[in-house]
């Protein structure tokens, strides 16, 4: 099956159902269009902090947190994005069965 940019928002939709009420709501503020310029600085800012994750607090998972932001506005992301949350999804599953 082919990933497509309409699969990763399929994908978002879902995980943002997980997500605690306030949570939601400003992952729902910052995918609304009229956001694009916070949305954008949010999603450098994850990116710069992700390559620091040597330092405490900052940590590689803001790296693909900020790809996703950044999804929004780049639809060429989304496939790879996609393909790579197959990836891990399909890594973890293998590890869970042993």
């Amino acid at each position: 099956m082919r990933a497509t940019a309409a699969d990763w928002d399929a994908r978002v939709d879902r995980l943002n159902g997980h997500l605690p009420a306030r949570v939601r709501a400003a992952v729902d503020w910052l995918r609304k269009p009229s956001r694009r310029p916070a949305r954008l600085a949010a999603a450098i800012a994850l990116i710069g902090a992700g390559f620091l994750s040597f330092l405490p607090v900052l940590g590689l998972w803001m790296l693909p947190l900020g790809l996703a932001l950044l999804s929004e506005d780049i639809p060429a992301l989304k496939p790879p994005l996609e393909r790579a949350a197959r990836v891990v999804e399909g890594a973890v599953a293998r590890l869970r069965k042993r």
